[in-house]
């Protein structure tokens, strides 16, 4: 079974055309788009190459038919958060269901990174951040949300029969906006109410600069302190907010203020693999023409679907029911806006409160996901990912 690096267009194109014919069998399997899988490895395109390094094979039979794909990667920003433990990762894993292929795609990886002083791997995750195409598909088989992957179920014993053990679950909620949150989320409107230094408001998409500063503000006080998450420059922040613009809800995008500096945010974006689902993975100028169609016609429907991104609320007002007061003013909105499911973006369980979080709005696990992680020195004890306190 050769393996082959992927070194040049030919290579990247195979790269890309196994998955459609792994999942043509499966009815709710939804492509990602070509052009977000190929800007992971460019360069120019993926900031993390100016700290780390990808490198991408493709793996085939005797007769030259490609049979399986994998990525490894080091991220020097976050590869030795344990300074005993440098890490590196798995990613973009397509295979059939054939141990042998399989370990000759992990046994690839675990060399490439070894010559790098890498002493055990995560996958399959990123070559950047974790909101996208990380982790395994383990239950809840329905349709992907955006920006993650779709997996066969026969994957879970081939990473765990090569060794790879559940270093953290990541777990996708589900809620019916509709369903009445609990009263006390009602209290705590009516409590911040009666201060006017308080204030609960979606975004304005026309000021692109203030949605940027006020998301970064509170990302870096809410997020950056958790084991492999990195801080945000603004311009990071500027670019993911010109990113999501095209596509954005700006009745999703939910702040909480305190004499208007940003204390609280819960960012949902319409729920995109329920348009992309509908076009083609090549994204063509054609597929663009039919997006912006299907876009259409889903905002005129009265029972969408959001998907919440992120949420978090500043420490120094964690705990004082502002993130309760956030999600009643922002529930009425979302109403009003015809989105009547929610998904929200996983929570892994090294982090019991948000999780606790999810379950006092009525939301309950729908999918879940795992990131393995493989030590090279078999002997060394396992431990699994620091849990939030």
């Amino acid at each position: 079974m050769p393996l082959l690096e992927v070194t040049d267009a030919r290579r990247a194109r195979q790269f890309l055309d196994l998955p459609p014919r792994l999942y043509r069998n499966e009815p709710n399997w939804i492509s990602p788009l070509d052009h977000e899988i190929e800007a992971v490895f460019d360069p120019k395109k993926n900031s993390n190459f100016q700290h780390g390094e990808a490198i991408r094979w493709i793996l085939t039979s005797a007769s030259g038919e490609v049979i399986g794909r994998i990525a490894a990667f080091i991220n020097q920003a976050t590869a030795h958060t344990d300074p005993t433990l440098p890490t590196g990762g798995l990613g973009f894993f397509e295979c059939i269901n054939d141990q042998q292929a399989a370990n000759t795609l992990f046994d690839a990886g675990k060399a490439w990174l070894a010559e790098r002083g890498m002493q055990a791997m995560d996958g399959p995750i990123n070559f950047g951040e974790r909101d996208r195409f990380w982790g395994l598909l383990v239950s809840g088989f329905t349709e992907p949300n955006y920006g993650m992957f779709y997996h066969l179920p026969y994957y879970q014993p081939l990473f765990e029969n090569y060794g790879f053990q559940v270093y953290f679950k990541q777990y996708t909620c589900r809620r019916d906006v509709a369903m009445p949150l609990h009263a006390a989320f009602h209290r705590a409107v009516t409590s911040y109410a009666e201060q006017p230094e308080f204030s609960f408001r979606h975004a304005d998409k026309s000021d692109a600069e203030k949605l940027a500063r006020d998301f970064q503000h509170v990302y870096n006080l809410a997020w950056a302190n958790h084991s492999g998450v990195t801080g945000m420059s603004l311009e990071k922040a500027r670019s993911l907010v010109k990113e999501m613009k095209p596509v954005a809800d700006e009745r999703l995008l939910w702040f909480a203020y305190h004499q208007e500096e940003p204390i609280a945010f819960f960012i949902s974006l319409p729920e995109l693999n329920q348009i992309f689902k509908h076009i083609g993975a090549r994204f063509n100028l054609w597929d663009k023409l039919r997006f912006l169609w299907h876009k259409r016609k889903y905002d005129q429907l009265p029972d969408k679907k959001m998907f919440g991104v992120i949420f978090g609320v500043v420490p120094a007002w964690q705990g004082k029911s502002v993130e309760s007061a956030l999600m009643e003013h922002a529930r009425a909105k979302f109403l009003e806006a015809g989105y009547t499911d929610c998904e929200m973006n996983w929570i892994g369980d090294f982090n019991p409160r948000m999780l606790a979080v999810t379950r006092s709005i009525g939301a309950r696990i729908h999918k879940t996901h795992v990131t393995y992680r493989k030590y090279f020195d078999e002997t060394r004890p396992f431990e699994r990912c620091p849990i939030i306190k």
